[in-house]
């Protein structure tokens, strides 16, 4: 949530889907407390929410030539370099972005989109 101004502005509104873990009465106290506006869209919907392809940007880099992993420690830590590495440029594409995906979601009538 750090990166929501700087890539966005103030005007940034939050994307979680609406899994039953993330509609916790503490999460929902924690947006409010801290002024955060939340997107409201329907509970699994991949098609909108960037944080997908973000996983899979992330399983590529973690698993890339086929690597696989000796101990849960070494896939731990492949795991967050990689998450300290993303590159800013892929966040700033991913949230520009985001017209497009609800643009789209929205003329499908809900229907998958090709994100």
């Amino acid at each position: 949530m750090t990166e929501g101004p700087r890539l966005c502005g103030n005007d940034w509104v939050f994307q979680q889907d609406n899994a039953a873990v993330h509609n916790a009465r503490l999460i929902k106290e924690f947006f409010q407390e801290n002024n955060i506006t939340l997107l409201d869209h329907p509970a699994c919907s991949p098609d909108i929410n960037p944080i997908e392809n973000i996983w899979g940007s992330m399983a590529r880099e973690v698993y890339k030539n086929g690597h696989q992993f000796q101990t849960v420690d070494a896939l731990r830590e492949a795991i967050f370099n990689t998450w300290r590495n993303i590159p800013t440029s892929l966040l700033e594409t991913l949230a520009s972005s985001m017209p497009k995906r609800l643009f789209e979601v929205i003329n499908k009538n809900g229907g998958a989109a090709h994100y």
